[in-house]
């Protein structure tokens, strides 16, 4: 189930965008301001609403540590703020002066992108906050950004429906239409998927427009094989242009809003639609998910934010028990091995698997001397692969026999965290387990191997009561 549990509304204007950090909640409007919200009972903060820009604020956004928040106007200008005390740390100015559409931060803090109206597209040092590259599109004003969750690439999105992908050096890559009318909005999912023999690592991408689709592609970059864009299908559950996408945290939901006044919340596995939420009065234009915990904030041109609270209980509520019961590995069928197999790019072992009639039971218990005695599989390498996948299978029927949701997980000890902080990454971790990994000098992020800018580590005290409030559901 997903409720309405709070709506927030203080703008004086058209709600433009809304951004959640690990404790708070921002949110910008055409009244030219930035407003700033605790998650622990959604009161605003001392210092919001946070008022330097001189026309309408059309994006905003924070830094994976929550520290910083980034905001842009049509005045031509990105400002970053300090969100512990709403002072401004720098304001930076679009060369070309053109009204600033849309702002995005790199996964490890370093750069800010900022796309205008006139098609130009800024990469910014975030530490000395000079510009560190520019280019443009050829057509159209950019008006959606999003960077891969390595950190490798970012996509921009342009009012003549242009995808455009750059690299981290801000060459482009690749460009194509991707919707006939314009794109609104683009999101990575920020959980990658893998696929292909070589076990390389893709991600999802949703775009969305003013055709009224949001469409589902496939990402992949190395620096070996180069950059592959490929289209996965087309999600039509709105009946007029869809302004907002964005995944949830874990990967498993995509929320997206429309002119049609409606939320919808679909299944990113089979793109089923879970919830449809038409509490808003006039065109939905931003949606955003919280990071470690399952809330929603949708806002309006009817000057409101409504956020939404899921159950904890069932990841996809809208599935049916059988379905549900489907999510359990040791329950599956022999084509249900052959579909898993397929998804994790070993498609190669699945009529071997089906010749040896492995079914999920069979799967789990697999060993290394089984994949090499019974299986009769040679590569060291496959073999290697095959174990790793499912031991990340076994790991998943712990946590869903469990039934302790993902996000109150340490990504470490896969355990339920007592004392959850979160990195400079912008993941919460068990604060000893993330203390033991950065004393082992692993100075990089265990969720996104990037280095981490800096081993502060803040109490999530927003995740702990969350965590405290679902024992005492579940341990009566």
């Amino acid at each position: 189930m997903v409720k309405l549990i709070h709506t927030l509304a203080d703008h004086g204007d058209d709600v433009n965008c809304c951004a959640f950090s690990s404790s708070l909640l921002a949110t910008c409007s055409l009244d030219k301001t930035i407003r700033l919200y605790s998650l622990s009972d959604f009161t605003e903060l001392p210092h919001s609403p946070l008022k330097l820009h001189t026309y309408a604020v059309h994006c905003c956004c924070f830094s994976p540590s929550g520290h910083i928040l980034a905001s842009c106007s049509t005045d031509g200008t990105t400002v970053l703020w300090n969100t512990q005390n709403g002072e401004p740390l720098a304001v930076m100015e679009q060369p070309s002066g053109s009204p600033v559409r849309v702002c995005q931060f790199s996964p490890d803090s370093t750069c800010l992108v900022s796309g205008a109206a006139d098609g130009t597209v800024v990469l910014w040092n975030t530490q000395s906050y000079k510009l560190y590259r520019c280019g443009s599109v050829k057509d159209g004003s950019l008006v959606a950004c999003a960077f891969s969750p390595d950190g490798n690439l970012f996509v921009t999105g342009s009012s003549c429906g242009d995808l455009t992908v750059w690299d981290d050096k801000m060459r482009c890559l690749h460009s194509e239409k991707a919707h006939d009318l314009g794109i609104t909005c683009c999101d990575f999912s920020s959980q990658p998927v893998s696929d292909g023999e070589q076990g390389l690592q893709y991600f999802r991408l949703a775009s969305c427009g003013q055709d009224c689709q949001i469409k589902i592609w496939v990402v992949s970059f190395t620096h070996i094989l180069g950059f592959e864009l490929k289209y996965k299908s087309t999600l039509s559950g709105h009946c007029a242009p869809v302004l907002a996408c964005a995944f949830s945290h874990n990967g498993q939901m995509l929320v997206s809003g429309s002119v049609d006044k409606s939320v919808i919340v679909y299944d990113t596995n089979t793109e089923n639609i879970l919830h449809t939420l038409t509490q808003h009065t006039r065109y939905v234009t931003t949606c955003a998910f919280a990071p470690n915990i399952l809330l929603l904030a949708t806002g309006s041109m009817d000057k409101t934010v409504n956020i939404w609270q899921f159950d904890l209980e069932t990841p996809c509520q809208a599935r049916s028990t059988e379905d549900e019961a489907k999510q359990f590995p040791e329950d599956w069928s022999e084509d249900d091995v052959s579909v898993w197999l397929c998804a994790q790019g070993l498609n190669d072992l699945v009529g071997i698997f089906k010749m040896n009639n492995i079914d999920g039971r069979e799967l789990l218990n697999l060993t290394k001397e089984s994949l090499a005695d019974d299986l009769k599989i040679e590569s060291l390498g496959l073999r290697s692969k095959v174990l790793r996948k499912i031991e990340e299978l076994r790991t998943e029927v712990k946590t869903l026999s469990s039934g302790i949701p993902d996000e109150f997980l340490c990504p470490i000890t896969r355990e339920l965290m007592k004392d959850p902080v979160i990195a400079s990454d912008g993941y919460s971790y068990e604060k000893e387990a993330m203390e033991n990994w950065i004393s082992k000098k692993k100075r990089t992020s265990p969720m996104t191997n990037l280095v981490l800018p800096s081993v502060v580590l803040t109490p999530n005290r927003t995740l702990k009561m969350a965590i405290s409030r679902w024992l005492e559901t579940h341990q009566k």
